[in-house]
């Protein structure tokens, strides 16, 4: 097996003023080199936006410890959801996440490479990613944490040690 992240496309929006209008945003396809080539990433990813748990504490958990995060040579830190482009830039404006960066796995892609995708058919979310992180240096992935119990239409929701705290604790070791 391989401990290097997936090579996919993810399909983005970026704000460009260029656009005009209401909505000044275009797509810009981002690709894995572009994300982890030559950086040190921490990497986190959940069934979905808007969902309890990721709104409540997944990823403001993160958002909150950003800073702590760079001290200890992290470059960015990417919120991973089985959701659209536009779902993923509304939850991030409501939840004011402006460090967290949101990578939208619309079509499942990475998650499916990674072997976290999971079917979420019992809370009609249909394929999700299950949730986990980790710490990926130069594509190659470091560390990861993932949630106990993972299978198809789990009853729960673990969160037990894809939080920022096991992240920083791992990090500062």
């Amino acid at each position: 097996m391989s401990n290097l992240v997936p090579q996919v496309t993810f399909k983005t929006r970026v704000r460009d003023e260029a656009v005009g209008g209401e909505n000044p945003f275009r797509w810009q396809d981002l690709t894995t080199d572009d994300i982890f080539k030559g950086k040190n990433v921490v990497i986190f990813s959940l069934p979905g936006a808007f969902t309890p748990t990721c709104s409540s504490t997944h990823l403001p958990g993160y958002e909150a410890n950003f800073e702590k995060l760079q001290a200890l040579g992290v470059d960015d830190v990417y919120c991973l959801s089985v959701n659209d482009a536009f779902t993923m830039y509304q939850w991030s404006k409501r939840l004011n996440a402006d460090n967290v960066k949101m990578l939208p796995d619309g079509n499942g892609d990475f998650t499916r490479l990674m072997g976290m995708l999971v079917k979420k058919e019992n809370l009609g979310f249909g394929d999700r990613s299950w949730r986990y992180s980790m710490h990926v240096v130069d594509g190659e992935i470091k560390q990861m944490f993932v949630e106990p119990g993972k299978m198809d239409n789990c009853p729960t929701d673990p969160f037990e040690v894809s939080d920022v705290e096991t992240m920083l604790a791992y990090l500062s070791k």
